[in-house]
C-alpha cells in the first residue's frame, strides 16, 4: 500500500510535468489535453510510473466533478450577446447532430468490430458528443480569433450535447441488459435532462448572483463560494434527474454575465481550478487505460475514428445546420473539423463497465482511441483549418482587464486595462 508521502509526491511531480508541458504544447501545437493523457498513461501500470489504478468508479467520480468545474468556467466567459448568437444552430448540434453522428459511428463499428446492432450503436453513442474540456481549451488556447457565429455554436454546442449522449448511453445500456423503461418513460427522461438541467441553471445562476450581491465576504472566498454552489448544484440537478452539466454551465453564465465587482477576485481562481480539473481528469484517463489493450485494437479504432471525423460528423452537421440556418460552406466546414472528442466519451465508455456488459472493456478502448485520434487529427490542425477555410477574423480590441469601479453593487463604473505595443505610440509625447 503506497503511503501518504509517496502519494503527494507523485501527486506533486505529477501536476508539476502536466504544468511544464504546456510549454511544449505551445511551442510543438500538439494539443495540451493530449499531453496530460500521455503523461497519464505513462505514469500508468504499463509505463515507467507503475501506478496502479483500476477504479472506474472513482474515475466516473472524478470525471463529473472536474467537467462540472470546466464548464461552470466555460459558462462564465461566454457573453450573452454571443450565446443568443449561437444558441439556435447549437441546439439543433446538440440534439439532432449527436442523434446522427451516434447512430452513423455505430452502424460503421457494426461492421468494424463485428459487433451487433445494439453494441454498435452504443458505441456510436459514448463517442457522439463533443467535449467541453476540448472545445473550451483548444479554441481559447490556439489562439483563433473566430467569427462570433461559429464560434459561439461550437462552445455551446459541447456545453449542452451532453444530455443526449447520456439519453442514448442510457438507452442501450437498457436494451442490452433488459432494464429498459417503457418507451414514454425513455422519452420522459430525456425531457426532464433538458427541461429541469435547463431550469436548474437559470435558477441557481440568479440566486447566486443575489448571495453575491448581498454578502459581503473577504475577496478570496467569492470564488469558493462559487465554487461549492456549482458542484451543490450539479448534485442536486442530478439527483432530479436533471442534466447537472447543464446546470452549471448555464449557472456559469447567468453568473458571468451579472455586473459584480466581485468578478474580478472569482474569474482567476476559476480559471486555475478549471486548469487543474483538466489535468486531474486527463491524467486520470490516461492512469485508467492499459496501453496493451488499447494498441490491440489500434486498427479497427483507427477506422472507426477516421469515419467519424471524415463521415459522420460532417453529415451530422450538415442535417443539424443546413436545412434550417444560413451557414456558409467555409463555416460548414470548420464546425464539422471541429468535432473535437475529449473527456465525455471516455467517461461514458465507463457506462457499460459499471453496467456489467461484456464487451464493456471493448467499448472502453475503442473510445480512448478516438479521443486519442481526435485530439491529434483535429486538435492539431485547428489554426491551420481556421485559416485554409477563412473563418477567422481580426483580433477586437478587447482590454486585459476589467474592473469594477465604485463602492456600491450597483455603481455602474468600469475600468479597463489595455496592453499597448511601443511601436502604437511610438512618437507620441
Amino acid at each position: 500500500m503506497i503511503n501518504l508521502e509517496h502519494l503527494f509526491l507523485l501527486t506533486g511531480i505529477l501536476l508539476c510535468l502536466s504544468v511544464l508541458a504546456t510549454l511544449l504544447s505551445a511551442r510543438s501545437g500538439i494539443p495540451i489535453l493530449l499531453i496530460f493523457m500521455l503523461i497519464g498513461m505513462l505514469a500508468g501500470e504499463s509505463g515507467p510510473g507503475g501506478i496502479e489504478f483500476e477504479s472506474y468508479t472513482l474515475a466516473y467520480s472524478i470525471g463529473n466533478l472536474a467537467l462540472a468545474i470546466i464548464l461552470l468556467d466555460g459558462g462564465m466567459r461566454t457573453r450573452m450577446e454571443t450565446f443568443r448568437v449561437g444558441l439556435k444552430p447549437a441546439l439543433s448540434m446538440a440534439t439532432l447532430g449527436v442523434v446522427v453522428t451516434s447512430g452513423i459511428t455505430g452502424l460503421i463499428a457494426v461492421y468494424i468490430l463485428d459487433l451487433s446492432w445494439l453494441h454498435g450503436m452504443l458505441l456510436g453513442s459514448i463517442v457522439g458528443s463533443t467535449d467541453a474540456a476540448a472545445v473550451f481549451s483548444l479554441l481559447s488556447g490556439k489562439g483563433m480569433h473566430l467569427n462570433q457565429r461559429v464560434g459561439a455554436s461550437l462552445e455551446i454546442e459541447s456545453g449542452t450535447n451532453d444530455p443526449m449522449a447520456i439519453f442514448l448511453t442510457i438507452t442501450l445500456i437498457g436494451l442490452i441488459t433488459g432494464d429498459m423503461d417503457g418507451p414514454m418513460d425513455t422519452i420522459l427522461f430525456l425531457i426532464t435532462q433538458f427541461g429541469i438541467g435547463a431550469v436548474a441553471g437559470l435558477v441557481g445562476g440568479a440566486i447566486l448572483v443575489q448571495m453575491i450581491k448581498r454578502i459581503e465576504l473577504a475577496a478570496g472566498l467569492y470564488p469558493i463560494l462559487v465554487t461549492g454552489f456549482g458542484l451543490a448544484l450539479f448534485a442536486l440537478t442530478a439527483l432530479v434527474e436533471g442534466s447537472g452539466f447543464l446546470a452549471v454551465y448555464l449557472a456559469g453564465l447567468v453568473l458571468g454575465n451579472a455586473r459584480l465587482r466581485d468578478m474580478e477576485s472569482i474569474l482567476p481562481v476559476l480559471d486555475g481550478l478549471a486548469w487543474l480539473s483538466q489535468i486531474g481528469l486527463f491524467l486520470v484517463l490516461g492512469l485508467l487505460v492499459s496501453p496493451a489493450d488499447m494498441w490491440a485494437m489500434a486498427l479497427p479504432a483507427s477506422l472507426i475514428s477516421l469515419a467519424l471525423i471524415f463521415v459522420a460528423r460532417p453529415l451530422a452537421v450538415l442535417v443539424s445546420l443546413v436545412p434550417f440556418f444560413r451557414f456558409n460552406r467555409r463555416e460548414i466546414g470548420f464546425i464539422s473539423w471541429v468535432g473535437l472528442r475529449g473527456a465525455v466519451p471516455v467517461v461514458l465508455a465507463i457506462f457499460p463497465l459499471m453496467a456489467g456488459i461484456p464487451e464493456g472493456m471493448l467499448l472502453f478502448n475503442v473510445a480512448f482511441f478516438v479521443v486519442l485520434i481526435s485530439l491529434l487529427v483535429q486538435g492539431s490542425t485547428l489554426p491551420q483549418m481556421a485559416r485554409l477555410l477563412k473563418v477567422e477574423v481580426p483580433p477586437e480590441l478587447s482590454p486585459r482587464r476589467r474592473s469594477m469601479l465604485g463602492i456600491f453593487q450597483e455603481d455602474d463604473f468600469e475600468m479597463f486595462l489595455y496592453t499597448v505595443s511601443s511601436e502604437a505610440i511610438d512618437g507620441v509625447v
